[in-house]
C-alpha cells in the first residue's frame, strides 16, 4: 500500500493507492533516449562476454541495469540492490526480473584488458560517428583519486590532498567541442604523469577514428620531446604548457615586445630550442599582473640576481605571474 499526497493552493489531500510508485520515474525518458540511440543493437554487436549458465542474465540487461543504477545514484555494488527491488524500473525497461549485485560482480570478472580495449574502442567509434562534427580539440590531463581501504592498483604516490594516502593516477582525454570524455586509463598512484602516455594518446586517436584531431592541449606534465615529435608526425597542432626550466626563464626575461590584450594582461612570442631538439619551436608567453588580475593562474617567474635576470627585467615584473605555452 502506497500513500499519495496531493497539494493545491486551496486544499491538501491524502489518499492511498495499490499502484506501484517510484522516485525514479524520470527513467522513462532515459529509456526513450537509449532506444533512440540504438545502443542496445551496438552492444549486441560488440561480442560481449557470454554467460556460462543458462540461468545467467542477458549481458545487455546487466549493462543496461548497471547504467540505470548509476543514474539513480549508486556508487558501489551494494547500492545496486536499491534498483533491484524497484518494480517500476523493472517494468520501464521490460526486464522479467532484476539482478542482484553479486551477478554484476561475477559478470564483470569476465572482462579482461584485451576485451575492454576491444569493446570500448568499438563503442567510442560508434558514439563519435553519431556526432556530425569534425576537427576536434582534444584536451588531455591527469588527476589523483584518493582511495580508502584495499583497492586494486591503489598505491602511494603524489597526492596533494591526502599526502601518504593510497591513490590512483588516471589519464583522461576530453573532446572540447561536445564536452565528452574520449578516453580514460586508470593507473596506479605511483605512476608518473607521462607513463604510457603515447600509447594512451594513440588509443584515443583510434577511438576517434573518422574524426580529425586539429588541436591537442595539455599542461606542463606532458611537456617533452617525445610527445612533441609524436603529435608533429601526425600533423596535429598542439599547445602544451612549458616547464619552468632556467633556460626558458632566461629566454622569457629578455623579451621586450609585449602585446597588451587588456589591462594587466600581455602576450608575446618567440622561438626556443632545447639542446635535445633538432629544431626550434614557438614559445608563447602570457604575462598577467597580480595587482590588476588577482585571480590570475600560472607560476611566478623566479628572478635571481646571480643569474643576471633581475637587472634585465623591470622590478615590477617580480610581482607578476607568467604562463608559458609551447606550440607548434
Amino acid at each position: 500500500m502506497s500513500v499519495l499526497f496531493s497539494y493545491t493552493p486551496m486544499e491538501f489531500k491524502l489518499a492511498f493507492t495499490d499502484k506501484e510508485i517510484t522516485p525514479w520515474s524520470g527513467m522513462v525518458f532515459m529509456k526513450k533516449l537509449l532506444d533512440q540511440t540504438g545502443i542496445f543493437t551496438k552492444l549486441i554487436a560488440c561480442d560481449l562476454p557470454v554467460q556460462g549458465s543458462n540461468r545467467g542474465y542477458n549481458p545487455v540487461q546487466l549493462i543496461t541495469s548497471f547504467m540505470v543504477s548509476i543514474w539513480c545514484g549508486a556508487n558501489r555494488f551494494e547500492h545496486l540492490e536499491v534498483s533491484r527491488f524497484d518494480e517500476v524500473l523493472r517494468r520501464i525497461f521490460g526486464f522479467k526480473k532484476m539482478a542482484g549485485h553479486k551477478a554484476y560482480q561475477r559478470y564483470f570478472q569476465k572482462f579482461t584488458i584485451a576485451i575492454n580495449q576491444q569493446i570500448f574502442t568499438k563503442l567510442s567509434q560508434w558514439f563519435f560517428n553519431q556526432i556530425k562534427l569534425d576537427n576536434y580539440t582534444l584536451d588531455v590531463d591527469s588527476t589523483v583519486l584518493t582511495r580508502y581501504g584495499t583497492q586494486q592498483g591503489a598505491m602511494k604516490g603524489y597526492n596533494p590532498q591526502k599526502p601518504g594516502r593510497n591513490s590512483h593516477h588516471p589519464l583522461l582525454a576530453f573532446v572540447d567541442e561536445c564536452k565528452m570524455v574520449a578516453n580514460f586509463w586508470l593507473r596506479s598512484g605511483d605512476a608518473y604523469t607521462t607513463n604510457n602516455f603515447l600509447s594512451f594518446l594513440q588509443d584515443t586517436i583510434d577511438r576517434l577514428k573518422g574524426k580529425k584531431v586539429s588541436l591537442l592541449r595539455a599542461d606542463s606534465g606532458f611537456y617533452g620531446k617525445k610527445i612533441f615529435d609524436f603529435v608533429e608526425q601526425r600533423s596535429i597542432k598542439y599547445i602544451i604548457v612549458a616547464r619552468h626550466y632556467s633556460t626558458i626563464q632566461r629566454k622569457v626575461a629578455g623579451l621586450q615586445d609585449w602585446w597588451t590584450l587588456e589591462d594587466g594582461l600581455q602576450i608575446t612570442q618567440t622561438t626556443y630550442q632545447s639542446d635535445t631538439w633538432e629544431k626550434p619551436r614557438r614559445l608563447v608567453v602570457v604575462r598577467q599582473q597580480i595587482k590588476k588580475r588577482p585571480k590570475a593562474t600560472g607560476k611566478q617567474l623566479k628572478l635571481f640576481k646571480e643569474e643576471g635576470i633581475y637587472e634585465k627585467v623591470d622590478t615590477s615584473h617580480a610581482q607578476e605571474i607568467k604562463n608559458y605555452s609551447t606550440s607548434r
